[in-house]
């Protein structure tokens, strides 16, 4: 079994499209874990506010087949594709970790490069596994979000870093 460490994220009817597809991860995988739900603004466009949380789960499945079948989860919340990077989205999932593998191909990149740009990813990631060594780093989680800049020199870098995160009271069933 691995070990694997999912983004979720939402901000098209978002309770619902977490909800449905945190129902679709418990019904696949095993010993899903969920971290605290995030409230954040939209970044880079005009939109309503996303939900982001991380899961953790255990998988037989190799990283292209998870993509795979995340990719086809998401289509069933009726992602849109068609649309710019920076946009709304019924249901977006990544696979932010998966063991201590690193991984950079045309295909996939594991570990997820925002785990160290963004707070609504690296904030719940340390929520739900503060002690997990990160496997480019070398570092624990914890230790990344203590040290995650509030300020970045580098202005694309700048406001997803300072994106504020509010806890959300959101319990998916």
């Amino acid at each position: 079994m691995h070990t694997v460490y999912l983004g979720l994220g939402s901000n098209i009817e978002a309770e619902k499209n977490i909800a449905s597809a945190i129902n679709c991860l418990r019904d696949t995988f095993s010993a899903v874990v969920l971290s605290p739900v995030y409230q954040c603004a939209a970044y880079g466009f005009e939109g309503d506010d996303f939900i982001n949380l991380v899961a953790r789960a255990e998988t037989r499945m190799t990283p292209l087949e998870l993509k795979a079948f995340l990719g086809d989860l998401e289509n069933r919340h009726d992602r849109d594709r068609q649309v710019p990077r920076y946009s709304s989205r019924t249901l977006d999932i990544d696979i932010l970790l998966y063991d201590d593998l690193y991984l950079l191909s045309p295909q996939l990149e594991i570990p997820r490069e925002e785990i160290l740009q963004a707070a609504y990813v690296l904030k719940p990631l340390a929520d739900l596994a503060p002690e997990l060594i990160h496997p480019v780093e070398r570092k624990t989680l914890i230790e990344l979000w203590n040290a995650f800049p509030r300020q970045d020199p580098e202005p694309r870098l700048v406001e997803l870093r300072l994106v504020e995160l509010r806890p959300v009271d959101f319990q998916p069933v």
